[in-house]
C-alpha cells in the first residue's frame, strides 16, 4: 500500500494547526515531563532541541528542566545539507536561516556535529510506535544522522509530538534513521529495536 505524503503531512499540520493554545500549553510540560523520565536520557553533556514552528511541539518547558549538566542546544542548517548544532540559553543571538526557522548566531568553527551530542530531540510530523518518522521532507534530520546511524555510542533520538500525529504504520526509506523513542502528552512509545 503506498501513502500520499503529501496529503498525509497536510492533514496532520492542518490538525495540528487547530490545536488551541491552552492544549499546546499543557501538552508540551506533559511532553517535557516525559523526555525527563525517559530511562535512556543522558544526565549530562550535549542535548538538542529544536525551534517550534508550523505548529510543532514546544521544548521550553524541558530546556528550562535540563539543569546545568545538560548544555541545550539548536540545530543549525549547514552549506552541505546537514545540521550542526549549537549550545543555546534563551537571551544568546539568533538569526533566521533560509527557511526563516531561527538558529544560533554562532562562528561555524563553534559548531558540533550529531556525533559530539548525547542526544537529540527533534520534530517531525507523523510517526509510528516502531519508531519511524516522517518529517517535513527535506531530509536534514536523516542525512545528518547517517553517519552516526549504526555508532555506539551514538547519539538517543527521540522524537517530540502531539498523540494525534502518531499514524499506524510507516513504511521506511532506505536512508531513514529510525528514532530510539518518541514522547507525546500522553504517552512515551519506546522502539522495539532500542529496548
Amino acid at each position: 500500500m503506498s501513502v500520499d505524503l503529501r496529503a498525509l503531512r497536510r492533514d496532520i499540520r492542518s490538525r495540528r494547526a487547530a490545536l488551541t493554545p491552552a492544549f499546546r500549553i499543557a501538552a508540551a510540560q506533559q511532553v517535557a515531563a516525559r523526555l525527563s523520565s525517559l530511562a535512556s536520557m543522558p544526565a549530562s553533556g550535549y542535548v538538542a532541541g529544536y525551534w517550534a514552528v508550523d505548529g510543532e511541539i514546544p521544548l521550553l518547558s524541558w530546556q528550562t528542566s535540563l539543569g546545568s549538566d545538560r548544555i541545550y542546544c539548536l540545530p543549525v542548517l549547514g552549506d552541505d545539507d546537514r545540521l550542526r548544532f549549537a549550545p543555546w540559553r534563551s537571551g544568546d543571538a539568533l538569526v533566521s536561516n533560509r527557511f526563516g526557522i531561527p538558529e544560533p548566531d554562532v562562528e561555524p568553527t563553534s559548531l558540533l556535529d550529531a556525533s559530539a551530542l548525547a542526544a537529540i530531540v527533534m520534530p517531525l510530523v507523523a510517526f509510528d510506535a516502531n519508531g519511524n518518522r516522517i518529517g517535513m521532507g527535506g531530509g536534514w534530520y536523516d542525512r545528518t544522522l547517517a553517519g552516526v546511524r549504526d555508532r555506539q555510542p551514538r547519539p538517543l533520538l527521540v522524537g517530540a509530538a502531539y498523540e494525534l500525529q502518531r499514524v499506524d504504520a510507516i513504511a521506511p526509506a532506505a536512508w531513514d534513521v529510525p528514532l530510539d523513542a518518541v514522547c507525546t502528552e500522553s504517552s512515551v512509545y519506546i522502539a522495539p529495536t532500542a529496548e
